[in-house]
């Protein structure tokens, strides 16, 4: 590590991880022992608190304490609960050995497959789950429900307390840690998808990939010993490998971050023994989650084992490559092809481009205007330091505050490139935003807070009326209290309004559904419809389907067209033939798509289906579906021949119509 001036040492606001030699007279030492302390304990109590939170509000929200095992089920939306699923059976499996092997050659889900779940669901958060609730002995002490969402939003409490930590590593003040946190929790709708579906791989994932980061952040940074940087380097292997095996599109992510650290490299703005590290990091995790995930293709063609070989090889032969070609990934292809699979993935919320509220939150909660600021002063100053290195002078490694130079510390490069990129994505696909929203609360956090960044700006405008050091640490300091108690005034009643407020969900046609099915039909029973609703029906009733809510799966996707078909213009022949040919004993009708009523016209199921099955007519820029035959899910509810002769209604209700598929066709007339 870089050794400062002792001189030079300002102990106002000291980076916690600094060190600094001669060694620290007992009162510095004891001064900055004390702020490490209550820097931890904020941090701990703002993931803690954070966790309480949820939880009160999930159970205010849904009532969940007072529902029936059913109901708090039904309340895993978009297909979710299906991961649920496997947490149960793995608790209700002799033993844990028993239960993983069984999952591995599961033929109780699709109808028709044998599957591998663990490999194709990306099952080990249930796995590790159900691990650890059976040999803690916690079947005494909670509801196995209760344990699987405490340990989601334990999960939740590490994401906000490694955000503390990044702003407080890159300012050298928990304030800017505590503000982080802040701006994360009133932007939760931008920031978070845990409070309407729990179970998604993203909410077990996501923590992880916050604790890389931060690890990342200490590592990169030049003013840490041997031993910290040693901790970071073996925690950012420790996250980066678990985010690699729980989440099966973590490795796009972990692509895009690593172009942020070939950027880095390529202008030389951190040492090439560090990025060393970091690939070696990147190429083991990758190879033991290969591995762990039974040999899984994807990893050994995805875009961040590319990039890291072309790195590799730039680094070797002393040359520029720019970044390479192959990363433009399968996602992508299907750009040129127009069939219902595309069309149905284009049409998804993630795919779509951020609506106009999503800024109009961000600003009202003021991290727009502050990101502004602080992302402007970071770019500029960090293009400095490229143009610096591009002209042969080297980087200081023992900068100090009166430098004003913030954009050459390399964290801090990292987190602008890493804003930039992950924003430029946001940008155009709404699911990104939750990938790029708490880097925001964090990143203009650790701005408002660092006296480095306004020590930039004051040396940009060469103030001379007052002590620009000075008055560095006092905007440093007022900014953000300014800034804590507005977001205190405004937005603390709301929380506890949100806490105080009985809402209440509850879907009395899909319980009475769920009950139905778990009580009339057969063990043996197939069921088809929408893989949202089939994931629904396989957590309640553990029945067997024809397909899942998994899109990223082209098999699946392409089974799920097919049950799809009962809302488009098939003949009842048509749609007897498909639901057969999957072993299909039961099909669900949802009147909701059915009868679905939006202003995206196009992207509406039976739109799809329409054009994919070439059932529409262009005239004068409009479209209009034409067929010899009328909609099926409508059609159906007639009642008469031929649809009688191939379908038997047995339940329906105001949400639902279920029939039976007919094993020997009656014909009548």
């Amino acid at each position: 590590s870089n050794v400062a001036d002792s001189k030079s040492v300002k102990w106002i606001l000291t980076d916690p991880l600094t060190v600094v030699s001669p060694p620290l007279p007992s009162a510095v030492f004891l001064q900055r022992l004390v702020k490490l302390f209550f820097g931890c304990l904020a941090a701990v109590a703002c993931g803690m608190l954070y966790a309480i939170y949820l939880s009160t509000y999930h159970d205010r929200k849904f009532w969940f304490s007072s529902r029936q095992e059913l109901e708090r089920e039904i309340t895993f939306q978009g297909g979710s609960g299906l991961y649920y699923y496997y947490y149960k059976r793995m608790l209700t499996a002799p033993s844990f050995e028993r239960g993983f092997y069984e999952l591995t050659i599961d033929n109780r889900t699709v109808s028709g497959q044998t599957i591998n779940a663990v490999e194709r669901l990306s099952l080990y958060p249930e796995l590790i789950t159900s691990f650890i609730y059976r040999v803690t002995g916690s079947q005494d002490l909670m509801e196995p429900i209760y344990f699987y969402i405490g340990a989601v939003f334990g999960l939740q409490a590490v994401y906000v307390t490694a955000l503390f930590v990044s702003s407080w590593v890159m300012s050298g003040t928990w304030v800017a840690g505590m503000l982080a946190v802040a701006w994360y929790v009133i932007n939760r709708p931008d920031t978070t998808k845990v409070e309407h579906a729990i179970p998604l791989r993203d909410n077990w994932a996501l923590p992880y990939f916050s604790c890389q980061v931060a690890a990342l952040t200490g590592f990169l940074s030049n003013k840490i010993n041997s031993a910290t940087e040693m901790f970071c380097y073996l925690t950012m292997s420790a996250t980066t490998f678990t985010f690699l095996l729980v989440w099966e599109h973590s490795h796009y992510v972990l692509f895009i971050q690593g172009l942020c650290l070939f950027l880095l490299d390529s202008f030389d703005l951190v040492p090439s023994r560090k990025m060393a590290d970091i690939h070696k990091v990147y190429l083991s995790s990758l190879f033991l989650a290969y591995l762990f995930q039974f040999q899984n293709p994807a990893l050994l063609s995805s875009p961040l084992l590319s990039l890291l070989i072309s790195s590799v090889l730039a680094r070797y032969f002393q040359v520029e490559l720019a970044s390479p070609s192959r990363p433009k990934y399968q996602h992508f292809v299907f750009l040129y092809i127009r069939d219902f699979v595309t069309n149905f993935l284009l049409c998804q919320e993630s795919f779509q481009t951020p609506v106009q509220d999503f800024f109009l939150r961000l600003t009202q909660a003021s991290v727009l205007p502050f990101y502004f600021l602080v992302l402007f002063v970071c770019l500029l100053s960090t293009l400095q330091t490229i143009y610096r290195r591009l002209s042969g002078e080297p980087m200081k490694t023992n900068l100090r505050l009166e430098d004003g130079r913030i954009g050459e510390q390399p964290e801090v490069i990292y987190h602008v490139f890493h804003t930039l990129l992950f924003g430029g994505l946001a940008m155009v696909f709404e699911g990104m935003k939750y990938l790029w929203t708490p880097y925001v609360c964090m990143f203009t956090a650790f701005g408002v807070c660092s006296p480095d960044l306004w020590m930039t700006v004051f040396r940009w405008l060469k103030l001379k009326s007052i002590h620009p050091v000075v008055l560095a640490l006092i905007l440093s300091t007022a900014v953000p209290t300014i800034i804590g108690f507005s977001l205190w005034r405004e937005y603390f009643p709301r929380v506890l309004a949100e806490l105080s407020e009985l809402q209440e969900f509850y879907d009395p046609d899909t319980v009475e559904l769920m009950s139905w099915i778990k009580t009339q039909a057969p063990m043996a029973a197939v069921f088809a419809g929408s893989p949202q609703l089939l994931g629904t029906v396989k957590l309640c009733s553990g029945w067997a389907v024809t397909s899942l809510p998994l899109y990223s799966d082209i098999n699946l996707l392409r089974r799920s067209e097919d049950t799809y078909q009962v809302y488009a213009m098939r003949s009842a022949e048509d749609v007897y033939k498909i639901l057969t040919s999957h072993k299909t004993n039961y099909v669900i009708i949802e009147e909701s798509i059915c009868n679905e009523l939006s202003h995206n016209k196009g992207c509406r199921i039976k739109d799809l289906l329409d054009i994919s099955n070439g059932h529409v007519v262009y005239d004068r820029g409009e479209i209009y579906s034409f067929s010899k035959h009328g909609r099926f899910c409508q059609e159906i509810k007639m009642n008469y021949s031929p649809y009688t002769n191939y379908f038997t209604r047995v339940f329906w209700n105001r949400s639902y119509h279920v029939y039976k598929v007919n094993s020997v066709i009656s014909f009548q007339y």
